[in-house]
């Protein structure tokens, strides 16, 4: 197979400009032969007297139908799939026959819109089947991908093929299966905890313009509890909300995570995370359990703690509060506060190393009320 033939095949199957980058590694040559090879093959289109053109973008290629044509194949041309659509179609192709109960549980309710709108350009059947539908690819998607039968077999590997060409190896599995998975800097921790590998990090409480493109067509965003509302207007995927203030909320965390996203989990990684963080837990417990001084928590937050540790409260006990210095009503919480607790903004490492930090403060300024 020659670089020509690689590259009008690359072209072909992008269906938009493609780099010379790109075509480079396709090719697997040098940039001089790609650069000469696109020029061979753009002339011969030329000089064909084709219907098809190749135009030069400045080191971006793409093949199209040449302007005066393509009024004439407004009826002919399908409408452009969104990434999400392309997804769930690429699964459909992939797995099929698949029920729909089956691909709904892999890519969300969202999918019930995609499965219709795929219907109704021809490119996928649903016929009745138990309780469920059974969806397949038609011969119209094998026309459109230039395949010569609708055949199983054949669709997946050329599903396998354009998914090497357009989005590489590594991100493959997101288009066949699993889903796509941001999360906020703070719960990146999570993913190893529990052996998520394929995720991107955003800031979706305030995305940049780039970070707002990619979370629009992301599946799953993981978030800090209570901001839903702020990251809905970026996202049209499923949130998880995430607490982190003792260690139970990690455990719940993964458990959540493990419940929702099983497909991407490492059920063996989230059993070696959840030992590690109760181990972690017992020696904090059994360390305040030496503590006999009272305490008077100024917050939800402070409370969860104190009684994960089982410590005494008194509205005469030592005060303790949050480092944020101000509650939600406004009123100054640390004004007499004789520990403070550090909050996430304020302590660095990964979510258990941040956890521990509060029980650290805790246990470590009420010691030196006992000395």
């Amino acid at each position: 197979m020659s670089e020509l033939e690689i590259i009008e095949a690359a072209l072909f199957a992008a269906g938009r400009a493609v780099s010379l980058e790109k075509l480079t590694k396709i090719t697997g040559k040098p940039k001089k032969t790609v650069l000469s090879a696109v020029q061979k093959l753009t002339e011969a289109y030329s000089s064909r007297g084709s219907g098809i053109e190749i135009l030069d973008l400045g080191e971006r290629y793409v093949m199209q139908v040449k302007p005066e044509y393509s009024e004439l194949m407004r009826e002919v041309a399908p409408k452009e799939l969104s990434a999400p659509k392309l997804r769930t179609l690429s699964m459909i192709a992939y797995h099929q026959p698949l029920l729909q109960s089956d691909l709904i549980d892999m890519r969300g309710s969202g999918a019930y819109d995609h499965i219709k709108d795929l219907i109704e350009r021809g490119f996928v059947d649903s016929v009745p089947c138990g309780r469920s539908r059974q969806l397949s690819t038609t011969p119209l998607f094998a026309d459109y991908f230039g395949l010569k039968r609708n055949d199983p077999k054949a669709i997946k590997d050329k599903i396998l093929e354009l998914l090497r060409l357009q989005a590489g190896q590594s991100d493959i599995n997101l288009w066949i299966g699993r889903k796509t998975i941001a999360v906020t800097p703070m719960y990146e921790s999570l993913m190893s905890m529990c052996g998520i590998k394929e995720y991107f990090i955003a800031n979706a409480y305030s995305p940049s313009k780039e970070e707002i493109s990619r979370l629009l067509e992301t599946d799953v965003v993981i978030i800090s509890a209570g901001y839903s509302d702020t990251v809905r207007q970026y996202c049209d995927g499923e949130i998880l909300e995430m607490r982190s203030t003792t260690f139970e909320d990690l455990i719940e965390a993964l458990a959540l995570l493990a419940e929702e996203l099983p497909d991407e989990v490492d059920s063996e990684m989230v059993e070696k995370s959840v030992e590690k963080i109760r181990e972690t837990r017992e020696r904090y417990v059994s360390s305040a359990v030496l503590i006999e001084k009272k305490v008077k928590p100024a917050t939800e937050m402070v409370s969860r703690i104190v009684n994960d540790l089982s410590l005494g409260i008194s509205a005469d006990g030592v005060l303790i509060a949050p480092d944020y210095g101000v509650s939600k009503s406004g009123i100054k919480i640390e004004k007499d506060a004789q520990i403070l607790i550090p909050t996430h903004r304020n302590v660095e490492g990964d979510l258990l190393q941040r956890v521990c930090a509060k029980y650290d403060s805790i246990l470590e300024g009420l010691k030196k009320f006992e000395d």
